[in-house]
């Protein structure tokens, strides 16, 4: 069977357009039903999973499996939705403080700006943790998951799930640590009435 994955996939990384059909069409629907799983909403699954279809046409060059094409799909829609878990989340806080702002209490340009700087500073950080630690501490801090769901979820040991946040922790303090008056001074200006 992966010999046979492997051959779809060297199809698809020649530009062989029908290699892509198959695998869209014999996986599309379960990963649908897995995507939803995650997003408990139809449109935004099927969202997911189409995009991911589209990047791997786009990065075909790069793609690059050493395991079954249903484990690379179903990582590829894990990790996919986890960002857009992550987006949601992100989105919904700002609405809260939009909302809590309320007419005529515009939030200052100076804020605005210190918040958008200290979001991206902190995306730039997490970047730079490697791939399994950065999606447990998404998983951690974005989904409010303890570490004995995460190791479940992810089919490691807690121990490991403890290691990998210690070292998530420990990076993410040294990449923001110039930025701690930043963040001190946006919760002053969030707690002044």
């Amino acid at each position: 069977m992966q010999d046979l994955d492997q051959e779809i996939f060297h199809s698809i990384k020649i530009g062989d357009q029908k290699a892509l059909e198959m695998l869209f069409h014999e996986f599309y629907q379960p990963l649908c039903q897995y995507a939803y799983s995650f997003l408990q909403d139809r449109e935004d699954a099927e969202e997911v999973v189409q995009n991911s279809f589209v990047k791997i046409w786009e990065k075909r060059e790069e793609i690059d499996i050493q395991t079954s094409a249903k484990a690379y799909l179903y990582r590829m829609i894990r990790n996919s939705c986890l960002n857009e878990i992550q987006h949601q989340k992100v989105k919904s806080q700002h609405q809260e403080l939009a909302k809590m702002d309320g007419p005529g209490m515009e939030q200052s340009s100076d804020s605005i700006a210190i918040h958008g700087e200290l979001e991206e500073k902190i995306r730039q950080a997490m970047e730079k943790l490697p791939e399994q630690c950065r999606l447990i501490f998404k998983l951690s801090r974005f989904e409010d998951l303890k570490y004995k769901e995460i190791a479940v979820q992810l089919n490691i040991s807690v121990k490991t799930v403890e290691n990998q946040m210690g070292k998530a922790l420990k990076i993410m303090r040294h990449e923001l640590k110039e930025y701690l008056p930043l963040i001190l001074l946006l919760l002053e200006n969030f707690l002044d009435p």
